[in-house]
Order: C-alpha cells, then structure tokens, then sequence
C-alpha cells in the first residue's frame, strides 16, 4: 500500500482551523513552553527572538542525519534561524542565537518544500521549527496544493508546547525531538529553562501517541514515527540513565534512540566545566550500556 503523507488526509478546512489555532497562539505568544506573550503579529520578538516572519540559515539534501532519513537521495532540511532555548554549548549558535539568515515569505517557503521534493529528498525535514509553526502550515497548505507528498520531519529540541503538538496532530508525519537533560537546575543552567525535564517528556509522550514507534518502508526509509536523539554530555549532564529508563518503560522499548556522541566544546561551553572537554570514550560507552540495560538498541 502506498504511503501518504498525514497533511495529505487533511482537508482543506481542516488544515486552514490548525493554521487559524497556531496564529491564535502566537497574538501574545505562547508556541512553546516558554510562553513570552509577545505579540508577533505586531512586530514583537518573541523570547526565542524570532519575529512574525520566517527566517532560514539554508535549505537542502542532507546526508549527515540519521540513515533512514537520509537513504540515497537526502534528508530535505531546511534550516529555521533562531531557538526557543539557550544553550551554552550549542553548536550551531551562528543560526540559533545569532539568527543567521535571511527572511522569506511563506509562499517561498513553499517553494522550497517543492525544491527539495523535486530533487529527490525523502522527506521535508524542519529543523528547529517551533517557533514558526503557524507559518510552516500556511506555507504546507499551498505546497500540497501544488504536488507536495514527501513525509514532514519535526526536527526540535524538545521543548515543546502540547497545545502547539496538538496542533500539529494529523500534520506531522516523523516527530525527531532532542532529549537533553533529566535535571532541571541542569537545564536551567545550561539552556535557560528549569521545566526542560518536564515538558520533554510530556512531548514526548504526546509525540508518541500520535505517530508510534518508527516505521520504514522497503528500503529502510523512514515514512512515519518517532525518532529520538540524546546528546551524551560530559560528566553525565544529560543523566542518560534516567532518560532511557523513561523512553523504555513510558514510551516503548523499541523506540529508534540515536545514541550520539560528537559533543564539543562550542559557544560558551568552555566558561561551563566540564562542557569545556569532549566526552570520552567511557562516558560515551556507559551510555549505551544504560540504554541496552533497559531494552533499547541505540541507532542511527
């Protein structure tokens, strides 16, 4: 049976009351967790510094994902500037904080959904895009209006709203949320949020109603799901134990983790010890154990 896509089952008034409820959020601003009030229809930016227009750093077939995003052709990224959280280690701060890039209409945002579709990506891989959901939706309604009918990959740190999830409940097809810390005061020292531990696993939860564990196609290509990364950290920040205990006896043990270990030193994580090193090889292999100890088999 052929696949197609969640947005494709939508109808037009179905999509256009999501559009209509995401804008709703974002009058006085309340997207993500964080919920700032500010009013970005009226030229406020948000706390994540983002305003009422999309802004993107780049767009394009990306190899660098995990493989059943990737496959032969690509993983179509495109590259939302700014983020919702703070973090002193981030490794692409020049987009996340500094708002590298330039500002589209949604009409080109749907332009280049078609772009990376046409050139043989996999799938629509938004990346970092919370903050603008209500104008990724409007740019999807006129994308599938014009032949778009690749997978949507919701590409994000983690910190996410229910009301916004709920939003995109029927819309998103693969859900591939960061899993950063499982203690608070880490999180608000490191990224700027306390209730970061909360509210990832309450997403996640959410995440994984609606789309179950990861499903490929044939060749291993990735068409629907969940997909999870953990970044391990240095000196066990990220308190992986915990974390893989929760996705194995909360979520399912046969949820696709992706393990990862190139953590660096960027931004500010040198004024951070012991972010100020890179992870070594044992910490790194503790990790995995601590996932195959509750059932998970790290991928990627």
């Amino acid at each position: 049976m052929a696949f197609v896509p969640a947005y494709l089952k939508l109808t037009e008034k179905e999509l256009k009351e999501k559009i209509k409820l995401a804008f709703e959020l974002q009058e006085k601003c309340r997207l993500c967790p964080r919920e700032c009030g500010a009013e970005r229809g009226k030229g406020q930016k948000g706390a994540c510094r983002a305003g009422n227009t999309v802004k993107i750093a780049s767009y394009g077939p990306h190899f660098g994902e995990e493989r059943p995003l990737v496959g032969t052709h690509g993983s179509g990224t495109i590259f939302f500037s700014y983020c919702n959280l703070e973090c002193v280690f981030c490794q692409n701060c020049d987009i996340s904080w500094a708002g590298y890039g330039r500002e589209i209409s949604t009409q080109e945002l749907a332009e280049i959904m078609l772009k990376l579709q046409k050139r043989g990506c996999h799938n629509i891989n938004l990346v970092t895009p919370t903050h603008y959901v209500p104008q990724i939706l409007e740019a999807l309604l006129t994308a599938r209006e014009k032949g778009l009918c690749l997978p949507l990959v919701y590409n994000c740190g983690g910190y996410e709203s229910i009301e916004t999830l709920k939003i995109l409940d029927g819309v998103i097809d693969i859900y591939m949320p960061d899993v950063k810390y499982d203690d608070s005061e880490t999180a608000q020292r490191l990224s700027g949020v306390k209730d970061y531990p909360q509210r990832v696993k309450e997403a996640l939860k959410e995440m994984h109603q609606q789309v179950g564990d990861l499903k490929v196609d044939e060749k291993g290509i990735a068409k629907r799901g969940l997909i999870i990364r953990h970044l391990v950290l240095p000196g066990d920040l990220a308190g992986t134990k915990e974390i893989m205990r929760f996705i194995a006896e909360e979520l399912s043990p046969q949820s696709f983790v992706n393990i990862m270990r190139q953590y660096h030193p960027a931004h500010r994580a040198r004024n951070y010890p012991p972010l100020n090193r890179p992870v070594t090889s044992h910490e790194y292999e503790k990790a995995v154990e601590a996932a195959e100890k509750v059932g998970i088999i790290p991928r990627s």
